[in-house]
């Protein structure tokens, strides 16, 4: 418990603050969700601040209709609560959004929508944190508290690439957060930009609506079939990865790839020297899980094209000297981390909003700092770090709130106390 002097806590504390008897929690994506749960199980209160007006505004506002979970479902599930029993293995985007919902209700999690946090930073005088938001209805807030979760991931902002001449492009040009289904473009040629699993995918609706897509493949690319012979390839990973060291395990996955896949080299995709499982360890970059892209590539229903080297208004100029017209672009090229936009004076997290320390010790800083959803492994990641960071917290939280009668009569006073 932190004490202050009367007069340092009239300085502190305004009629535009509120005191947080408990952990601040930034973003209502899965990964805070998770945290929040876990936290009430351990009778720990907080405050959740998310910008949006709903829970995992990611998967509600910025996915297309086709997307299903790449993974299976028993390892996309948060902490305390199994998806239901009659969901499919790859639970589709709308089921996940209803999990989530389910998920709120049964641990009665409550957000402060609209709150966009403009700053937070830690008052090094008085130990505690200072989160000030900004909501339409009331105005500029100050969160006080010992504690700060920060929960908004690695999806929090769009990634648009800096390519010449992309502005004067007469074309629609459209970020995949805001691409819904390829019924629009019917029989258009639409260029997507980038081949991870969202690039695939969009190229594959694409051509199930009757589109002409050509995919960018600038770098080599891990290209794993999703399934094989029904069992799912990550699963089949996983159970490897526990009699065998990873670099074998990746032999093995590259060889299966060969096998159900081909030689993707002949379609214009290079595989990285570095096996996808330790490509993933030590970059975060996740291996491409195919479930129908490759057979249209080999049937030439999707065009595979080098590096764009510049955009005319309705062309592009490619890296091995091609001059291609399409109709419309659409950048599957990706998010990233908007915590330096916002946290202040710390060095926890480094110049790309990750924590600097590998997983799994990227869930804890100091001074009551604690990070979720910023491990590149997905949910599964995330709800190993929730589980770390509730249980933490807990131990923490009921040592330091211990009742003194001095700190009650100062917080009676001066502050409310949110739970």
């Amino acid at each position: 418990m932190v004490l202050l002097p009367t007069d340092r806590m009239d300085s502190l504390f305004s009629p535009r603050c509120v005191w947080v008897n408990g952990p601040i929690i930034v973003g209502a994506g899965p990964s805070g969700l998770a945290v929040a749960a876990c936290l009430r199980e351990q009778g720990v209160p907080y405050v959740m601040l998310e910008r949006e007006d709903c829970i995992a505004s990611l998967w509600q506002k910025r996915t297309y209709d086709r997307l299903k979970l790449h993974l299976p479902k028993q390892f996309c599930e948060l902490p305390r609560m199994p998806f239901p029993e009659h969901y499919p293995e790859y639970p589709t985007r709308r089921q996940f959004i209803d999990y989530l919902e389910d998920y709120v209700a049964k641990f009665e999690i409550k957000p402060e929508f609209n709150s966009t946090v403009l700053s937070a930073r830690y008052d090094e005088t008085s130990g505690l944190w200072r989160v000030r938001t900004s909501s339409p209805g009331a105005g500029e807030m100050e969160y006080i508290g010992r504690w700060l979760v920060v929960a908004t991931g690695e999806n929090a902002e769009n990634v648009v690439p800096d390519i010449p001449g992309l502005e004067g492009f007469k074309g629609e040009v459209t970020h995949v957060s805001d691409y819904k289904s390829g019924e629009s473009y019917c029989g258009k040629s639409v260029l997507v930009v980038g081949c991870g699993n969202s690039g695939m995918e969009v190229s594959l609706d694409l051509c199930d609506h009757g589109a002409r897509p050509a995919m960018v493949v600038r770098d080599a690319v891990h290209v794993l079939p999703r399934e094989v012979l029904g069992k799912s390839t990550f699963e089949l990973a996983v159970l490897l990865m526990r009699w065998l060291p990873l670099w074998i395990v990746d032999k093995i996955m590259v060889l299966l790839a060969w096998l159900v896949l081909g030689d993707l080299a002949k379609l214009g995709l290079r595989r990285p020297a570095t096996g996808p499982l330790e490509l993933k360890e030590t970059h975060g970059r996740t291996p491409v899980l195919d479930y129908g892209a490759m057979a249209r590539i080999r049937a030439g229903d999707i065009s595979v094209v080098p590096a764009v080297t510049h955009f005319g208004k309705s062309h592009v100029e490619l890296a091995d000297g091609r001059v291609l017209s399409f109709d419309a672009v659409i950048l599957a090229t990706g998010y990233r981390s908007n915590v330096p936009q916002w946290l202040q004076g710390t060095d926890f997290f480094d110049k790309n909003g990750y924590p600097k320390a590998a997983f799994p010790h990227g869930w804890k800083g100091q001074s009551g700092l604690y990070a979720v959803g910023f491990t590149k492994r997905g949910l599964s990641g995330a709800s190993a770090d929730a589980v770390r960071i509730a249980k933490d917290l807990g131990n923490v939280w009921r040592e330091e709130t211990k009742p003194t009668k001095r700190a009650g009569a100062c917080h009676r006073r001066c502050i409310s106390v949110v739970f």
